[in-house]
């Protein structure tokens, strides 16, 4: 069998995350202590793959930098993206880098699933999970053996309960490639873009056998609400060792940086505090503070706070973007 490689498309802007995607790509946001990145390459890594091709765009080089100076172990190859046509364009990009089975992940998606030894006798597979309104996703059809029968990308009507995670493995992706090629020189789009759903079908109408394999875990990281979601998810999954600190209480499970100053806090449950935190009188659970941030005075919830942001005030709810500024009562106004 040939070698395996990864497509992980992690081009796209991340507007549904914005303020914090104008100067971190969505990927390198941290949940639980580490960039989204570094979760889907582990899991990469722990399914025996080690080459990877990145279709980056947004502030690649930033993911250029984190791969190569974290990921050692990676074959990285890194694809710019300068047309945003849709994620079977994006996954066409890589045609050229790419011989044997393909494993493809997005770049917001982490799912855990017991597939290792499909992967290694090169069987195709998609991650499903049933959900109760899938209008939203694509959908797969199955028969009663669990071979997809059909693919459709965000149904009008409710066809199937099976929702397409985003993690794809395809053992004849030389098929693949001809599908998109066909799809992009056809003109064939769905929803005004080109779709992988739409090659995908047509790979399955020439005969390609494709598995449903339901996923264990499913975790959306593209929005403010599910990012929190996903970090409560992972501190749970991994409760990270905290240290006592003084005036310090902490409700786990959290994570707290060893670099981070923390005094008269209370910090948890749910929380993620990144490298050079400083926080002081704080009150913070089920939230995300990115590093080199400063916040007192306040209590937190349901928040991120982004890369070298200064919070100072009393707000119960908050999304504050890189480098950002707040103060809303004065340093006298102490909440301890």
């Amino acid at each position: 069998m040939k070698e395996i490689s990864c497509i992980l498309p992690v081009a796209g802007i991340g507007r549904r995350l914005q303020p914090h995607t104008f100067t971190i790509p969505k990927v390198l946001l941290p949940v639980a202590g580490k960039p989204i990145l570094g979760y889907l390459l582990d899991y990469v890594k722990s399914l025996g793959i080690r080459r990877v091709v990145f279709i980056i765009g947004h502030l690649g080089d930033k993911i250029i930098d984190y791969v190569n100076g974290n990921h050692p172990d990676i074959d990285g190859i890194f694809v710019r993206q300068e047309e945003f046509l849709g994620l079977g364009y994006a996954i066409s990009l890589a045609a050229d880098y790419v011989e044997g089975p393909v494993f493809i992940n997005l770049g917001d998606t982490i799912v855990e699933t017991d597939v290792k030894q499909l992967v290694q006798d090169a069987v195709s597979w998609i991650a499903v999970k049933e959900v109760d309104d899938p209008r939203r996703f694509g959908v797969a059809l199955t028969d009663g053996e669990g071979l997809i029968t059909k693919v459709v990308e965000k149904p009008s009507e409710i066809i199937s309960h099976h929702a397409l995670c985003g993690v794809y493995f395809l053992s004849n992706s030389r098929l693949l490639f001809d599908c998109l090629k066909n799809l992009i020189v056809s003109e064939k789009k769905t929803r005004n873009e080109f779709q992988l759903t739409d090659a995908i079908g047509m790979m399955i109408s020439k005969g390609e056998k494709i598995l449903a394999i339901p996923a264990k875990v499913w975790l959306d990281c593209g929005k403010v609400e599910t990012l929190l979601q996903t970090n409560r998810f992972l501190l749970e999954k991994y409760r990270p060792v905290i240290p006592s600190l003084p005036s310090v209480v902490i409700n786990q499970p959290v994570f707290i940086d060893p670099s981070a100053q923390i005094r008269n806090c209370v910090v948890g449950p749910f929380v993620s505090v990144g490298k050079n935190v400083t926080m002081t009188n704080v009150i913070v659970q089920n939230s995300i503070i990115n590093d080199n941030a400063s916040v007192r005075n306040i209590v937190l919830t349901d928040s991120v706070i982004g890369y070298s942001a200064l919070l100072s005030g009393n707000l119960q709810k908050i999304n504050l973007g890189d480098a950002s500024q707040v103060s809303l009562m004065g340093e006298e106004d102490a909440l301890f």
